[in-house]
């Protein structure tokens, strides 16, 4: 196998975003539909969009248009102070970079707040494709959104690898016929279970890149 293209799910995978998710969606929910939300209760509604998550699951749907505005604004607002970007992640896709290895996402945020994480995480000079969930019919576990991105970049699935966190990703991973990898390496992770098992599973990004450096000297990349 020539490793042409490895495609990555984005928070929790490449960005330490779940925890400022978390606490735009818990606001939201307090404030327009008088609701205390948890963690494992999010992780719960997960799939669809933001708005999607806001539409289907508030009980208080008049004010669902103003959730909505309302998650963007604080989710841009807190960016700066809530999420930095580990250097280990940014090496790695340096390194997939500098061997030509085209890099993509394929996430079920909408494209709002996928932009937002982006540039505030100076990330998106990196992706040659970013598929999202405002891209798809069939969030993840669908393979949909893969296919989608191999299909921009032209590349067969036995050429690409699938990286994500969470039992969604590692589905929708295998379903698509690509070798797929389970991370937990940053702090916050959707899954600690999968219901396939994953090809690998790092808890550390060198460890990771490690492996990938023996294909890529083995495949003379």
């Amino acid at each position: 196998m020539s490793m042409k293209a490895m495609l990555f799910d984005f928070d929790g995978t490449l960005a330490d975003t779940l925890p400022l998710s978390f606490n735009a969606f818990k606001s939201v929910f307090k404030q327009y539909d008088n609701r205390e939300v948890t963690n494992e209760e999010l992780v719960a509604m997960f799939g669809p969009t933001e708005e999607g998550i806001i539409y289907t699951n508030f009980a208080n749907k008049p004010f669902v248009p103003d959730a909505i505005q309302g998650y963007y604004s604080y989710y841009e607002k807190e960016h700066h102070t809530e999420c930095q970007c580990d250097q280990g992640i940014i090496d790695l896709l340096l390194f997939l970079k500098e061997h030509g290895v085209k890099i993509g996402v394929v996430t079920g945020k909408s494209r709002r707040s996928f932009d937002i994480s982006a540039a505030a995480l100076q990330l998106d000079s990196y992706f040659d494709v970013s598929i999202t969930g405002a891209d798809v019919v069939q969030p993840k576990p669908h393979p949909e959104g893969i296919h989608k991105a191999l299909h921009t970049l032209g590349i067969d699935s036995e050429n690409a690898i699938f990286v994500g966190d969470s039992n969604a990703d590692i589905l929708a991973g295998k379903a698509a016929g690509l070798r797929t990898y389970a991370v937990q390496w940053l702090s916050t992770c959707q899954s600690l279970t999968y219901n396939v098992e994953p090809d690998g599973l790092f808890t550390n990004v060198m460890h990771f890149r490690e492996l990938l450096e023996k294909e890529v000297v083995i495949h003379g990349h």
